[in-house]
């Protein structure tokens, strides 16, 4: 496992994605964002596609949906393109593999979940031409969760902890997470249309993703869970036989949030609806891996901060620091033995969908 795979940056990671990909022999598709990142750098949703235009499996291995999240998944990825045994064991005539680096450049960037209009990308994909369902729940507690002031007042988090002892642990984390539309700059604000990153995945999936039969996407996440842990998070069709070809692929540890066993909550518009509008020829099969960081009301109380300093961003540099490094190390664990345990877990699920992807095909 070649550790040096994970990066400081945004800008460290995208150099290394793109000369990884340029050592494999792969070109690279440059979505370039309209804006520049936290110290000039260009951003862009970069992609690299390894096989055949009109192989039958697709692979797609993505990062940064929620941007700070990036420095996971961009390792994972380029651990895999630096490996030059497991570079060419893809290269089947049947089987292309498709690398998106960093869904939300502008997030990964300037360290927040949120991309630069400040929506959850994995909130966005709805159809925004139908009314938006209302999140009462996250207007019941929206000034608990965004209080005036930062580090929150102790009344605030008890009045969540409150909350929780009412409804259930898994009620308030519903009520935070599962997405809301009533105020832009809340937090996990879904949207009032697609964003650049929702439409560039669009346009990056109609390309690639067409021709395929059958396809297994793995989008890296991190923030839930116990430290270092890996949890396999069904997305796809809620039947028994698309949940039940999941857990083959992957193992019967394959938890679904529709089913209540996963660490997070039923969302609304998540990634893995862009799949039907642009891939419907497709067998689906999909998995969130989610890596576990801080406990959870540490990773809490930083996005709190993070969106307090959204709302209130003339503050001393100094406050601005400390806000910021706490996002970091609530969605990466800078330490040696948490790189290894996220590599690790990062090739069994990969060679479990290569597995997957080498079975016969529906007919």
């Amino acid at each position: 496992m070649d550790l040096s795979s994970f990066s400081q940056s945004y800008a460290e990671a995208r150099q290394k994605f793109l000369e990884a990909c340029a050592s494999a022999g792969l070109s690279v598709e440059s979505h370039v964002h309209p804006l520049r990142g936290r110290d000039g750098e260009d951003l862009a949703m970069d992609v690299a596609r390894l096989g055949a235009p009109d192989a039958a499996n697709l692979l797609i291995l993505s990062s940064a949906c929620h941007g700070a999240e990036g420095f996971c998944g961009s390792g994972i990825q380029v651990e895999h393109l630096r490996d030059k045994a497991w570079v060419e064991r893809c290269k089947r005539d049947d089987l292309a593999v498709l690398f998106i680096h960093a869904l939300n450049p502008h997030g990964f960037s300037w360290l927040r979940r949120v991309t630069e209009d400040n929506v959850d990308l994995n909130r966005n994909f709805l159809d925004f031409d139908q009314p938006q369902a209302d999140n009462a729940d996250y207007r019941a507690i929206a000034h608990l969760l965004l209080p005036e002031r930062q580090p929150p007042t102790l009344l605030s988090t008890l009045g969540l902890v409150g909350y929780s002892l009412r409804h259930g642990r898994m009620a308030l984390q519903g009520a935070i997470s599962r997405g809301q539309s009533g105020d832009p700059k809340g937090m996990f604000f879904a949207g009032n249309a697609p964003t650049w990153s929702n439409r560039t995945l669009q346009q990056v999936l109609r390309q690639h993703g067409q021709q395929c039969r059958r396809l297994g996407w793995i989008d890296i996440h991190t923030g839930l869970g116990p430290r270092g842990i890996g949890e396999r998070i069904y997305k796809g069709k809620q039947t028994p036989e698309d949940i039940a070809r999941c857990r083959r692929w992957w193992g019967d540890q394959v938890t679904n949030s529709a089913e209540g066993n996963s660490v997070s909550a039923k969302l609304n518009g998540t990634i893995d609806n862009v799949i039907p509008q642009t891939c419907p020829q497709a067998e689906y099969n999909g998995l969130t891996l989610e890596y576990g960081t801080l406990p959870g009301l540490q990773v809490l109380n930083a996005m709190r901060g993070d969106h307090w300093l959204y709302r209130n961003p003339q503050v001393a540099p100094a406050q601005q620091q400390r806000i910021k490094q706490r996002l970091r190390d609530a969605f990466y664990v800078d330490a040696d033995d948490w790189k290894q345990q996220i590599l690790e877990q990062a090739r069994e699920v990969l060679e479990q969908t290569l597995a997957g992807l080498a079975s016969p095909l529906p007919a």
